[in-house]
Order: C-alpha cells, then structure tokens, then sequence
C-alpha cells in the first residue's frame, strides 16, 4: 500500500534558500517506485490532505496519467498550480502537448535527418529529458526543455528519406519493466540534482529571453553590450538569459522577450515576437513595430501622409523607358533605389546613369514589386537617435564608411563602417529630434533607431529602426551603464503593469 501513514518526505535545505518538500504522485500503486522513493503517495492522498497548514514549500511530481482531460492526472496539476506547489508537469504543457501540432515541433524532422544512427521506425520514452535510445540523447533533451514533463513518448518514422515525428505524454503506469527502472534512476538524478542545483540560483520576479545570433556578421549589439544588458536586467529582478533561435523552444517559461538579433518579416524573429505576444510577453521588438520598419514603402508613405520630413522618393513598379525617364527628370543623377526591405545599408545602390539605372531596377524588381527610387543627398554624417517609449534616449552621430557614401561599405574588406560621435541628446538640433521624435511615434512606442540628415537648416527623416545598433563604447559612449538601465527599467516598468 501507499503510505497509510501519511507520507515521509524528502526535504532539502541549501544555506540560504528555503525548505522544500518533493512529493511524487501516482494514481497506480508499484512496489519499484515505493521501495526506491519515501515521498510516494497516491492522487487521492494529495487531494484530501494536502495543502497542510505550515508545510515547508512542496514541489509536485506528477507522474499520473494526463493524456484524458479532467483526468486524475490534469487534476493533480491544476490543484498543485492552486495549491502554490511547484509541479511538473505545469498545466500549460498539459494542455500543450494535448494540443501538439507539426509545426510546434517542425525542428525535430529537420534534426532527426541529420543523425545516421537514426534509421527507420523508432517509439522511445523519455523520462526527464533523458532517453535510452542511442543517437536521441540532444533530442530528448530539447524536447523535455520544450515541454517539462516526466514521461514523454517519441514515435519518429523514415518514409522514402522524409522523417516523421510525434510527441505525446506517458504515464509511469505505461512503462514497460525495463522503460520504469530506467526512469526511476532518471527520476533520482532530477530530484537529487537537477532541482538542487536550480534552488541555489537566485530566485528573479521576472525571466526574460535575449535573443541573439552569434553568427551575424554585423548584429545589432556586441557581446559587450549584451553583457550589459543581463547586468542591468538582473539589478532590477529581471533574470535575463542569451538564447538562440535554436534554443528557444518554451517561450511560454519567459516574462519578456529583447530581440537582439537582425530582424525581418519573412524571418523567425517576427514569428516569435508573434508568438511571444500571443503568450502575454513584454516584447521589443514588437511584431507591429517589425512590421512598420522592415519594409520602406511603408515608412514613405507613412511619412508623407503624417508630414514627416523626409527625402523626395517614388515608388517604382517597373523598369520601362517611360519610368526611366520620370525618374531622370525628378531627380537627375545620382539617385538612390532601396529594397523595401534591408537592414544596414543592404539592398541599397547609387546609380550614376541610365544603364545602370535599368541595371539595379530589373535586379531588385526579380525579387520586389515594388523599389524605392531616391533623391541622392550627401553629408558627412547620419544622424541616429535613439528612441525609448516616444522619449529620445541617445544620439550619434555615423560618419560615411571611407571612400563610400554610405555608413557601411559591404564591399570594403577593410573599413566596413566609418566613425562616430556620441554625444548627449540635449546637443541634438532641436529640428533633427522633433524629426526623430514624430517618425518614431508613426512606428509605436518600443525602442527605435532614427536615422536623419541634417543639410541646410533642416532635417530629413531616412528611415526608423526597429532594432536598432547598441554597442559598448558607440551607443553607451555618453550615458555608460545608464543607457542599459534605462532601457531595461523599460521592460521593468511593462511587466509590472502587465503583472505576474
């Protein structure tokens, strides 16, 4: 029988951080996982005598049966989650998993392809991120970081060269007598080790996730600055962690979501800033402020309905002799025709006459329908303001790469960008920060880098960033560590309206 006098509980006290109390339920009684494990007690032991009144904090293992809705099993978790114990599985992965469609786990074919060991029909259980089958041990892995549950079971296929895969949950009562004495050897390493060792990190009101691409070539922020960033978010709570594309796979265990990574819309950093809106995250950037910026038919046209000073700018649907001409006769040579969509200067060409004009327009049209075409304005220097929730936060000023008219020069092995020059926002000419400052609130009200030229007495708005550059000694040259803090106490600020 399970403990019929109440069950012994295993409880761990680290110097400095609370009591906790692991107990596992099960709604089947096995001699193996009694024998093995003291705090073992049935659902029906949870249901009626927990909570107990000046209990240490608890922490729910759930190994009963939660495939059926309202089951014995969904209902240890829901009582657990009311209960304020910590329980795995949560019932959001519950629900996840009862929900689980190709495209959450579209990753798997994708790697299970690339592994030779792996051939023809396999079904495995996983126990705690853990699985017997050779070859599968960095898919099992991911699949538990993905949905935290004890026992899941994979069925993978290999069709004529095309994988299949699928995930659903198990039951301790599932396994077969092999399958169960490995995951009780797996079920002790997680209590004994894998929760003590989360128990000793410092316990944050808020996660959030730093996107990052560590194979950009130019991103947007240096690991100097994203070392900066974790700072600043820890001071304020924030407990901040640098993942890839690759190992954010449970946005849903995030509070907040920075993209630090080159955005696009076709591209995954729009599909989770969706996803991360859709799940309630704080998210810069947002999809909508993604949306706006990445595409420059856009912002023109934004720009001109709202008055947003800006360069004279057309846009060009073909490449006939009749637009030729129209564009020779508005704006002479040279003139300048951007891809809509392109980040740091890609997609972005001067041209010095006809030939070439025809040349760079049938090239960008095979991949657009539409082009800007561009009134051709040099000066030494870019103006970039930085911009948080509508208030103007940093200015620089981006000297032109050498020997080019542009801030970058992809083409240079040397000398890819030109200098700069940070200075404090109140020694921004007051009509190039109205400029920034109206072409921003266009986009909404998350971070921002607007470019502008100054040439004559006014200013002229060339485009807003939705992600924009943040390097250590560039961007922080004038505020250091402030400009960090302020853009964390951002999202500080958000997650306190949002709340828990």
């Amino acid at each position: 029988m399970i403990s019929p006098n109440g069950p012994k509980t295993v409880i761990l006290k680290l110097k400095g951080m609370p009591v906790y109390k692991t107990l596992i339920v099960v709604d089947t009684e096995d001699t193996s996982l009694i024998e093995q494990f003291p705090n073992v007690i049935s659902f029906e032991t949870y249901l009626h005598e927990f909570p107990k009144r000046n209990e240490p904090k608890t922490r729910i293992i759930n190994l009963c049966d939660t495939r059926t809705y309202l089951s014995k099993g969904y209902y240890c978790s829901l009582l657990a989650e009311a209960r304020n114990h910590l329980v795995l599985p949560s019932v959001k992965t519950i629900n996840q998993l009862r929900q689980t469609s190709d495209e959450n786990i579209s990753w798997l074919p994708q790697q299970l392809s690339k592994m030779s060991a792996i051939q023809g029909a396999i079904s495995t259980w996983i126990c705690f991120g853990q699985s017997s089958e050779a070859g599968l041990e960095s898919v099992a892995e991911k699949l538990f970081k993905q949905f935290p549950a004890p026992i899941l079971k994979l069925v993978v296929s290999d069709e004529d060269g095309h994988w299949y895969a699928s995930i659903e949950r198990g039951a301790f009562s599932d396994l077969g007598a092999e399958a169960r004495q490995q995951c009780l050897a797996h079920l002790s390493h997680f209590t004994q080790t894998v929760w003590r060792i989360h128990e000793r990190k410092k316990r944050h009101r808020w996660d959030m996730a730093i996107l990052v691409n560590p194979q950009e070539s130019v991103p947007p922020s240096s690991k100097e600055a994203i070392a900066r960033f974790v700072k600043a978010a820890h001071k304020l709570g924030i407990e901040a962690h640098t993942v890839t594309p690759e190992e954010l796979t449970n946005l849903a265990y995030f509070d907040a979501l920075f993209i630090r990574e080159t955005t696009a819309i076709d591209h995954h950093t729009y599909q989770l800033a969706n996803k991360a809106e859709q799940l309630g995250l704080v998210v810069m950037d947002d999809a909508q402020s993604i949306l706006r910026c990445c595409n420059k038919v856009y912002l023109h046209d934004a720009f001109s309905y709202q008055g947003v000073p800006s360069l004279r700018t057309d846009v060009v649907m073909d490449a006939s002799i009749a637009t030729l001409q129209e564009l020779e006769d508005k704006f002479g040579y040279p003139l300048v025709l951007k891809m809509p969509e392109g980040s740091f200067s890609r997609g972005v060409f001067k041209v010095k006459d006809r030939a070439e004009l025809r040349d760079k327009l049938e090239v960008l049209l095979a991949d657009s329908a539409l082009v800007l075409a561009q009134e051709y304005l040099y000066t030494d220097y870019d103006w970039r303001i930085g911009v948080l929730n509508g208030r103007a936060i940093y200015a620089c000023r981006y000297l032109m790469a050498r020997n080019h008219w542009q801030i970058y020069n992809h083409g240079a092995k040397r000398f890819v960008s030109g200098g700069f020059e940070t200075l404090p926002t109140f020694e921004v000419p007051k009509r190039v920060l109205d400029a920034a400052l109206r072409a921003s609130k266009i986009i909404g009200q998350g971070l921002y880098g607007v470019d502008v030229k100054e040439v004559n007495g006014r200013a002229y708005v060339l485009e807003v960033n939705d992600n924009p550059s943040i390097d250590h000694k560039v961007e922080d040259a004038y505020l250091g560590d402030e400009l960090y803090m302020q853009i964390m106490g951002e999202f500080h600020r958000r997650l306190e309206a949002r709340g828990r």
